[in-house]
Parts: C-alpha cells; sequence; structure tokens
C-alpha cells in the first residue's frame, strides 16, 4: 500500500484567504494600496445589516484601491445621498437603503453599476 503525503512544508506556505501559495496569492488585501484607476469602473451594491445592530446600510464594491479616489468618490457621494458613511476596505459603506439612487449617481459619472 503505498503512502500519500497528507501534510508537507516542502511546497511552501499557502494563503489562509484563498488558498493559492503565498507567492501567487490573490486575495485583494495583497494589491497595492494605490493602484491606477481602470478606464472602465464596474461599481457593485449590496445591502448589509449584519453586525450593525439591525441597521442596514449600501456598500459599494468593487471600486479600484486607490485611497484619494475612494476618499473623493465616499464625500461626493454623501453629500449626494444626504447620509453619513465611511470607506471601509476598498469600499464605501453608506448608512441606509439608497440602492436606487446610488444606481442613477453612479451611472452619470460614467460607472457600470451591478446589483
Amino acid at each position: 500500500m503505498a503512502s500519500r503525503t497528507v501534510y508537507s512544508t516542502a511546497h511552501g506556505r499557502i494563503c489562509p484567504r484563498c488558498g493559492w501559495p503565498d507567492a501567487n496569492c490573490q486575495c485583494s488585501s495583497n494589491r497595492p494600496a494605490n493602484e491606477p484607476l481602470p478606464s472602465r469602473i464596474v461599481a457593485k451594491l449590496r445591502m448589509e445589516k449584519k453586525g450593525r445592530g439591525g441597521k442596514m446600510v449600501t456598500v459599494i464594491d468593487g471600486l479600484p484601491r486607490n485611497d484619494e479616489f475612494l476618499k473623493e468618490l465616499a464625500h461626493e457621494l454623501k453629500r449626494s445621498c444626504g447620509t453619513g458613511g465611511t470607506v471601509i476596505g476598498g469600499g464605501i459603506e453608506l448608512r441606509g437603503d439608497l440602492r436606487d439612487r446610488l444606481r442613477e449617481v453612479l451611472a452619470q459619472k460614467g460607472f457600470t453599476v451591478k446589483g
């Protein structure tokens, strides 16, 4: 009976988030913090309620990880929607269910909106 290897350190470390080797990690956390802005931006909208005491927030995800761009966009969206929010982990969180209003604002800016 042939034995198979159950655990080996010979192949290097594996990223716990994505399962790829550390040298070729596919996690978004390993992307540079100020990546250049692409010509076509796809914004993904979703609602979240978990861990917020029952309060709803609208999350805009899939945006380029550029700190200046995210801060400026968050400020503009908060002002146009009349609500509070913040930039967290490469995305923008705005208080309340604002998906319909955000679709219009982001489409006017030339973004492709999903969700």
